[in-house]
C-alpha cells in the first residue's frame, strides 16, 4: 500500500504507471497528444475511486432527522458509474433506493451520496447493490430497505461477447422488503 504518500505523490506514482502502460502497448508517452495523458489519467482514476477515501459517517454529517413517516420512501433513477473490478472498465446505470423509516429519515441528497461512495470503488454490481442497501439500513435503522441497480457494462460491450444492449439488473431486499411480498411488490412497481 502507498498510504504514507501525499495526494500529489500518489498522483505522480499513478501517472508513472499510466506512462508505462502507454509505452507497453506500443505508444510513445512523450509524443505530442500523449505528454499530459498519464497525469490526466491519474487524476481521472483517482476521481473514479474517490469512494475509498470517504467515510459514510462523515458523509451523513448528522443528516438523520426524526420523523413520524412510516410509509415507503423511494428515490429513483440515481445515476451511477463505477469501475468493474475485473477489467477496470466502467459500468454505468441507475439505482433505485427505497426504505421504510422507523422514526428517522435521511436527507435526500445523502441517499445519492451513499450510492456514489460505494460506486466510486472497484466493484462488482452485485456487491455494490448489497453495500448500498446495508449502508442505508445502518444509518436510518429502517424497517426495511430495497435497492435495485440496472447498468450497462463496458467490459461486456467493448470486449468479450460485445453485446451492446445487455443490461444487468441486481436487487437486494432487507427487512420488510424481504419478508413482506406486498412491500416488495410495491417497490418493484414504483421502481418501473
Amino acid at each position: 500500500m502507498m498510504s504514507g504518500l501525499t495526494d500529489q505523490q500518489r498522483t505522480q506514482a499513478i501517472a508513472g504507471h499510466f506512462s508505462s502502460i502507454i509505452e507497453l502497448i506500443g505508444e510513445n508517452p512523450r509524443r505530442e497528444g500523449l505528454k499530459e495523458t498519464p497525469l490526466r489519467a491519474a487524476r481521472a482514476f483517482q476521481h473514479l475511486t474517490n469512494g475509498y477515501h470517504t467515510s459514510i459517517d462523515r458523509l451523513i454529517n448528522q443528516a438523520i432527522f426524526k420523523s413520524d413517516m412510516s410509509e415507503m420512501i423511494v428515490v429513483k433513477n440515481i445515476e451511477l458509474y463505477s469501475l468493474c473490478q475485473h477489467h477496470l472498465l466502467p459500468f454505468i446505470g441507475k439505482c433505485h433506493v427505497a426504505y421504510i423509516p422507523e422514526g428517522n429519515v435521511i436527507g435526500l441528497s445523502k441517499v445519492a451520496r451513499i450510492v456514489d461512495v460505494y460506486a466510486q470503488r472497484l466493484q462488482l454490481q452485485e456487491q455494490l447493490t448489497q453495500q448500498i442497501a446495508e449502508a442505508i439500513c445502518a444509518v436510518t435503522q429502517a424497517k426495511g430497505v430495497g435497492v435495485i441497480i440496472e447498468a450497462k457494462h463496458l467490459c461486456m460491450m467493448m470486449r468479450g461477447v460485445e453485446k451492446q444492449n445487455s443490461v444487468m439488473a441486481t436487487s437486494v431486499m432487507l427487512g420488510n422488503f424481504r419478508s413482506d411480498e406486498r412491500t416488495r411488490s410495491e417497490f418493484l412497481s414504483l421502481a418501473k
